[in-house]
């Protein structure tokens, strides 16, 4: 077990533990954890390039990480009324279509390389920038109430975008290994 792999399980350890503070009401404690758990994804993909330690575990534990953790808060703060539900109906729905469309693809095709586009990456990244803000606001941290509505926007662009993205790779992928199988 390398560092960067050691960093991302205690981040999986912490998606309960935040789930936790949401459900008992520490918005400020959820948002520290949070900010934590944030900040060691950047940290193990950081050393695992910087210490040539990249693995299959790896790649495979990274994203589930992030995807828990995003998931498992945007659904807390839609219950607790700080997320709109269609936001949360939409990340989830992304996932869920990239995940199925990954275990088919798998399954029709052959082995999937679990590789985040750009895209995935940027909106990554604004749904963590949500998640803080939101969490801030409900601390009463910030006051910022009136910027939601935009990150909202943002969000919704960047995993409408992502999503799109996802499905056109992975069918232009499917098409073409079924033409090279098709030629032979």
């Amino acid at each position: 077990m390398n560092l960067p792999n050691t960093i991302t399980i205690l981040r999986l350890l912490l998606v309960p533990v935040v789930a936790y503070a949401l459900l008992i009401g520490d918005v400020a404690k959820a948002l520290i954890l949070f900010l934590v758990a944030s900040i060691s994804d950047g940290l193990d993909g950081y050393l695992a390039r910087r210490l040539n330690q990249r693995t299959r575990l790896g790649a495979i534990l990274d994203p589930l990480a992030d995807k828990l953790l995003v998931v498992s808060v945007v659904i807390l703060l839609t219950w607790t009324g700080l997320l709109p539900l269609w936001l949360t109906a939409l990340i989830i729905l992304r996932d869920v279509i990239i995940v199925s469309g990954a275990l088919i693809y798998h399954y029709w095709i052959g082995p999937v390389q679990i590789a985040p586009s750009y895209v995935s990456k940027v909106n990554t990244t604004a749904q963590f920038i949500l998640i803080v803000l939101v969490l801030a606001v409900g601390a009463d941290w910030l006051g910022l109430t009136e910027l939601l509505p935009y990150a909202f926007a943002i969000v919704f662009a960047t995993t409408l975008l992502s999503g799109v993205d996802y499905v056109l790779h992975w069918s232009r992928r499917a098409a073409e290994s079924r033409k090279r199988k098709a030629c032979k």
